[in-house]
């Protein structure tokens, strides 16, 4: 009789667990209203679209991308390889776009694989190309905005949605921008 409350209860736990898990805080609706408006003008910043098309025409390959983000996420603080994706003309842009709204938390660019271009801060990773900020932004060439449930951000240390953006060189999709924006902090 004892192993099979025992059970119940831990059924119980793993149920609740898993329903809270599910009830994730959805975008508030100004940071939708934001993302459909000026966040969506982003998408065709001719610096923006400059610096992606010169980095896809590097033509890294995936095993590269993957070596270099393993190498990001065991380095401590900013080296010089990341220092030179934050001055470089787009991370300099971007970080006067930052700069015109107190609720741009971080915004960083990637090209047609997912990894970072240029970026306002340091990011946890290089390689997004796993993830739903470029997979369902990205989608494959065809584009889509995507907006992020709200989460807590580590790097930031702030609530935030992601808002991410295809980034578009006339009619054709060749990356993605991401913006940060903290919740908070929008009026």
């Amino acid at each position: 009789m004892k192993k099979g409350f025992v059970f119940i209860i831990i059924a119980m736990f793993l149920f609740a667990g898993a329903g809270m898990a599910g009830a994730a805080e959805k975008a508030p609706q100004k940071v939708v209203a934001l993302a459909s408006g000026a966040l969506t003008k982003l998408s065709t910043d001719p610096v923006i679209v400059k610096a992606v098309r010169e980095e896809n025409a590097r033509g890294k390959t995936l095993a590269q991308i993957r070596e270099k983000d393993k190498e990001w996420m065991k380095t401590p603080g900013i080296d010089g390889y990341m220092k030179a994706l934050m001055e470089s003309d787009c991370g300099k842009h971007l970080r006067s776009i930052q700069q015109s709204a107190p609720y741009y938390a971080e915004i960083f660019v990637m090209d047609n694989q997912g990894a970072n271009v240029a970026m306002t801060d340091k990011t946890s990773d290089y390689w997004q190309g796993d993830e739903d900020k470029f997979k369902e932004s990205y989608k494959g060439g065809a584009g889509a905005v995507h907006i992020s449930d709200v989460a807590f951000d580590d790097s930031t240390q702030a609530y935030l949605v992601q808002v991410s953006v295809p980034v578009r060189d006339g009619d054709k999709v060749i990356g993605v921008i991401t913006i940060g924006i903290d919740v908070d902090k929008v009026e």
